[in-house]
């Protein structure tokens, strides 16, 4: 090669390695890596911690619930969000929006308390702990070192605020303090910024980086954090690897917790929970990791069709399947408490005085599905609350259920009610009748199968004579309900619409809601509930708040 082609050459290829240099350490820099998982920041959390809690930074997410809301109802969710960044952060002039360029996902870890003797509690804003309450860590995963970095420098200048530098083990802690308690953060690996109000948590943290054990590898931990719950658009989910150390470490009475009431703790041996927001509304979903050994409960799925037994007036509904084994259940379990069984035996005691027997009379016979609900009505005795009240039940022992309802309609009768017979609908339906003011409680037969009692006449007459929408035929009862899990246990559903109505009712009588309260009610289509058990180590339950679209969409 010529000394001319190479003194060219030189000078290029210097240059070219040199911009490739700067390009891969930039990229570097921007790279994400695994600091954005749940499982990655749960590997720099002390084994110790009792829970944790990952919050998703995706904005598509926090976006998505932009859609839903009136606005005086988004103002109170900003306002929210804005105390707690002011409170989390503790004062010292850091908000959301500095951090969030460079917040790949941010995991609040929940410690013990420390073990040594502490002064009584004292009110305090600070989240990330204090001397008498659990210790609180931050694990921020870092997306962006570039604006992470900028950050830090302007965190260093940042008026108000005085920071002092340390080392341990190698790694530096930076000692912050503004108007509150110190806070001590330190980075890791340029991946990740921990951040706490106690500097042995900070030390912990740096040592599970060295090779301690974390709580990713705690025993259940590692599970339930890479499979998490399956939601869409995720915004935070909540990781309890042991429920029962949890309750304990956190309970300051624990150690004067009866060993039942620690049997009952330890049926539940892990959860996870999440929250997301898909095109409905706001959806949590909760796993709970069971002991089959401890798990007493028989879950029961439901067909669902006692719900259509219920007008289209009912604002409030909760459902399920078989009361006489959930009854049986809660019976076996109370031997382990006294007071309770004690409880159990004055009511089985007294009823035996009206010749009724509990266990027999009032709940053997409930076997098939069942709904409670509320229904709308201001007729009557109900004219002055708004609503009445009614359970349906299925059973196969018709026999039973008919002579258990005699023997109540003989008691009513010693308590100078009017016990008197109605057809209506071509149904026999019998009333107890408050002498000039009407029916307060009614019964009769559905079909040869379903049973009705109902709190005040028109409730009775709505039931026994429904002409109109059944309340799983409604717009409402649909969307709260369509999307949840199937086959369940039951539902619990709420109408807010007609629900707020009959607050806004009760409260005008005595104190008014406040705008806030009126606003987030108003924002809320429904609430639906289900449980499903696919199995008895396992029980899932899924939350669903329908929220009404935003103006404009």
């Amino acid at each position: 090669m010529s000394e001319k082609k190479s003194s060219f050459l030189i000078p290029v290829i210097g240059t070219t390695l040199i911009l490739a240099g700067g390009i891969a350490a930039y990229i570097y820099l921007k790279g994400s890596t695994d600091s954005s998982s749940p499982l990655g920041n749960a590997k720099l959390v002390p084994q110790t911690a009792l829970m944790a809690t990952y919050i998703n930074t995706n904005p598509e997410s926090w976006h998505k619930l932009q859609q839903f809301g009136t606005p005086e109802a988004q103002k109170l969710v900003t306002k929210g969000l804005q105390d707690f960044n002011q409170q989390i952060w503790n004062d010292n002039n850091i908000s959301y929006e500095d951090i969030k360029p460079w917040v790949g996902g941010v995991m609040i870890a929940v410690l013990p308390p420390d073990e040594k003797k502490t002064p009584p509690p004292q009110k305090t804003t600070n989240y990330l702990g204090s001397p008498s309450a659990p210790n609180i860590l931050l694990v921020v995963g870092i997306k962006d070192k570039i604006a992470a970095l900028e950050f830090a420098n302007k965190l260093k200048v940042a008026q108000k605020i005085t920071a002092k530098e340390s080392d341990y083990k190698g790694e530096k802690i930076i000692e912050t303090k503004g108007q509150g308690q110190p806070q001590y953060t330190t980075i890791l690996n340029n991946d990740h910024l921990l951040l706490t109000s106690n500097r042995q948590t900070v030390e912990k943290a740096i040592d599970t980086y060295k090779g301690e054990p974390s709580f990713a590898n705690k025993e259940g931990a590692y599970d339930i954090l890479s499979k998490g719950v399956d939601i869409k658009n995720s915004l935070a989910q909540i990781y309890v690897p042991d429920y029962a150390n949890m309750v304990q470490k956190l309970n300051s009475q624990s150690q004067q917790l009866p060993p039942q009431a620690l049997t009952q703790i330890k049926q539940v041996k892990s959860l996870v929970a999440g929250v997301g927001v898909d095109d409905v509304g706001l959806r949590l979903k909760t796993t709970v990791n069971l002991d089959p050994q401890l798990n007493k409960f028989e879950y029961q799925t439901t067909p669902a069709k006692i719900v259509g037994q219920f007008p289209s007036e009912t604002f409030a509904l909760a459902s399920g399947q078989g009361i006489s084994k959930s009854w049986q259940t809660f019976v076996q379990q109370s031997q382990d408490y006294p007071e309770l069984n004690q409880v159990i035996q004055q009511a089985r005691t007294q009823l035996k005085i009206a010749q009724i027997d509990l266990d027999k009379d009032i709940f053997g016979w409930m076997n098939g599905e069942f709904g409670l609900g509320a229904v709308r009505s201001n007729q009557g005795l109900l004219a002055n609350v708004g609503f009445g009240g009614a359970i349906v039940l299925d059973t196969s022992d018709r026999k039973t259920a008919e002579a258990t309802l005699a023997k109540l309609d003989n008691l009513a009768k010693q308590q100078s009610l009017n016990v008197a017979n109605k057809n209506i609908g071509g149904k026999n339906i019998t009333e107890w009748q408050i002498p000039l003011q009407g029916s307060l409680v009614s019964h009769g037969w559905l079909d040869n199968d379903t049973v009705f009692i109902a709190l005040g006449g028109p409730i009775a007459e709505t039931l026994a004579n429904r002409q109109g929408t059944a309340l799983d035929e409604t717009d409402t009862f649909k969307t709260v309900t369509n999307s949840l899990q199937k086959p369940n246990g039951g539902y619990f559903y709420l109408d807010m619409e007609k629900t707020t109505a009959i607050i806004k009712r009760l409260s005008a009588q005595s104190q008014p809601l406040t705008p806030d309260t009126t606003a987030i009610l108003t924002s809320m289509r429904g609430l639906g509930v289900t449980v499903n058990s696919p199995s008895k180590s396992k029980t899932e339950m899924e939350m669903l708040f329908s929220l009404k679209p935003s103006q404009g969409k």
